[in-house]
């Protein structure tokens, strides 16, 4: 008969769960209605008063067309380094699953990019890849690429999805590492005995069990990259050149505190925010179906 846990103080888990409510409604909830208040608000260019105006400013962030520009760019940058970091991670960690010698080592290394902060990482690739100093930049020259992510939208464009990708290779490798382990190994090893070869062991049997962490990463992978690489951006482009780095989160930015658009950008991040709460529903109502648990 299974026994059921009773507290017998009836306040005791209000106080339990007390601490995460409150961090909720602080730093997520009150934040939320603060933006969707300030989005159909405008204040003066002294700021001295705000008036409502409604619906206006959607009405002409949409008809800018430099923030549509901002649109198209935070699609290709989402889910190129969505697809970027997850796809070398699951391969690390296919690698460090196997009986290798060092491989403590090996997984402590990988791991260790994920404690650098997002602003010194963007650093890093930006002198690794300066066109007058950066060690790779002499190399490309060396075989014939002018390279110059100042001047070239592309080469920036390419620049800041490494930056942002290398970093969460590190986060998306301990999570398939960790999958990998919890495959049973008679399921492999029947496979081997079968014939299989490791290729199709790793399609037919460890990736359909792994489907659940793939989910869980593209998840996480999305909303890293719509919102949290405001600091590699901020660090190597500033959203140039030519607007060609300039995703939304960095817009948002800008207008704020540059431009001092404080109902424009408010308006900006309610539509960010639905944006990444779209692409979570869409994920979780058609992906997750063909998740195997």
């Amino acid at each position: 008969m299974e026994k059921r846990v009773i507290f017998k103080n009836k306040v005791l888990p209000y106080l339990l769960v007390a601490p995460q409510i409150i961090i909720t409604l602080v730093f997520f909830i009150w934040p939320a209605f603060m933006a969707l208040y300030q989005s159909v608000q405008q204040e003066d260019p002294f700021g001295l008063k705000t008036v409502f105006v409604g619906l206006d400013n959607f009405k002409y962030i949409f008809t800018d067309s430099i923030y549509l520009n901002s649109i198209k760019v935070t699609m290709i940058f989402s889910f190129s380094v969505a697809a970027i970091s997850m796809s070398i991670a699951l391969f690390l960690a296919v690698m460090a699953d196997r009986a290798i010698r060092g491989a403590t080592a090996y997984k402590t290394f990988i791991i260790w990019p994920y404690a650098v902060a997002p602003v010194a990482a963007a650093v890093l690739w930006y002198f690794l890849f300066n066109p007058t100093v950066g060690m790779i930049s002499f190399f490309l020259k060396a075989i014939g690429i002018d390279w110059n992510f100042t001047l070239n939208g592309g080469q920036a464009m390419i620049l800041v999805i490494i930056a942002a990708a290398w970093r969460e290779i590190a986060y998306n490798f301990l999570f398939f590492l960790a999958g990998l382990q919890t495959i049973p190994k008679s399921f492999i090893e029947a496979a081997a005995i079968d014939g299989a070869s490791p290729a199709k062991r790793f399609w037919t049997i460890a990736l359909p069990l792994l489907s659940p962490t793939v989910f869980f990463l593209l998840v996480m992978n999305m909303v890293y990259a719509f919102c949290d690489t405001f600091g590699v951006i901020h660090a190597i482009t500033e959203g140039g050149p030519n607007e060609a780095t300039n995703i939304m989160v960095f817009k948002i930015y800008h207008d704020s505190f540059e431009s001092l658009d404080l109902g424009g950008s408010a308006a900006q991040s309610v539509i960010l925010m639905f944006i990444v709460i779209a692409l979570t529903v869409i994920q979780f109502r058609y992906i997750e179906r063909k998740v195997h648990y």
